[in-house]
């Protein structure tokens, strides 16, 4: 129960105050670990395919194993030093792993800028949260965009490792973490990634798969109470569920194009080159500014259905009731 208790209170204090800035944050500190040890293993296996594909799984294999199992100790020591310390550590990684707040602030400074009629700065704004090219975006690719990356991070951000966090505490939550922020940094079909991350694609597939397909379920519960099209998310999702080049991000945009009634996905440029990709939801009404603080209420109806389901699976087991 303590776990389902640190879990509650990270959940609480990422919806109060979102991720402070800080440089010791749990995700930074990962991010510095990948980016040295992808440096040290580009040097001892080379830059050849098969050198790259070994480079690749010994980073995932070490990266995860240094996420998961420091924590684990800490918290174990921390637990044998006295419970209530062990409780604030875990509520505190809880918070830190959860990316609710920080996903409206960063989403909802693309919409402050699109409403002052700031086109530069919304462009702007959105790099910073969006891995395409947003310099030639007109204001309705601004705001597409800004949608998607919302729904898309409600389950990375949120539901994913919240899920994680309910089955093993913060150390699971921070396997998760680990898997993810790899994927972000080097599992790119690029020149300079294709090989040495793939094993970290891989494994983020893999362990999204299910908290993607539940998180779209949970979404369309939550555009039913928003007063959302319930409907139009869940047969929008079964439509376009698949029209993604990973097996997982279609999942929650399908479901927030059809609840927003708006049309997300479609042609992209990344890093200069443009990639053809099959349109999600209905042609109809263009993306408007509002649709972004929408899908940030959508996002917040998952969480809390998330954070209601999981708690209640685990209260569950924890009483085998």
């Amino acid at each position: 129960m303590m776990t389902l208790m640190a879990c509650g209170t990270g959940f609480v204090l990422d919806f109060l105050f979102g991720d402070p800035p800080w440089p010791w944050h749990p995700v930074r500190l990962i991010g510095a670990l990948i980016s040295a040890l992808e440096k040290a293993l580009r040097r001892i296996f080379g830059e050849e395919k098969d050198g790259l594909l070994k480079a690749g799984a010994v980073l995932c294999v070490a990266v995860l194993l240094i996420s998961t199992v420091v924590p684990a100790i800490l918290l174990w020591t921390a637990g044998r030093l006295h419970g209530g310390i062990q409780f604030i550590l875990e509520s505190f990684w809880c918070y830190q792993l959860l990316a609710a707040k920080s996903l409206k602030q960063e989403s909802m400074k693309v919409y402050g800028r699109v409403k002052e009629g700031d086109l530069p700065g919304a462009r702007k704004a959105l790099s910073m949260i969006v891995g395409r090219d947003t310099e030639n975006l007109d204001e309705a690719g601004v705001v597409r965009a800004a949608v998607e990356t919302v729904a898309e991070n409600t389950s990375d951000g949120v539901a994913a490792p919240l899920l994680f966090m309910m089955i093993g505490g913060a150390p699971l939550g921070f396997f998760y973490k680990a898997a993810n922020t790899m994927d972000s940094m080097v599992g790119y079909k690029n020149e300079q990634y294709i090989y040495l991350g793939r094993w970290a694609a891989k494994l983020d597939d893999v362990l999204n798969y299910i908290p993607s397909r539940l998180s779209a379920v949970l979404m369309t519960g939550a555009a039913w109470i928003l007063g959302l099209d319930g409907r139009g998310a869940w047969r929008i999702y079964r439509r376009d569920r698949r029209k993604h080049a990973s097996p997982n991000s279609a999942q929650t945009e399908a479901t927030c194009a059809g609840a927003l009634g708006i049309r997300l996905a479609g042609d992209a440029w990344y890093f200069g080159k443009l990639h053809k990709k099959e349109y999600i939801g209905d042609p109809g009404r263009e993306p408007e500014a509002e649709d972004i603080p929408r899908a940030n209420r959508l996002m917040y109806g998952t969480a809390v259905l998330t954070f209601i389901f999981a708690a209640g699976a685990r209260f569950l087991a924890v009483y085998k009731l």
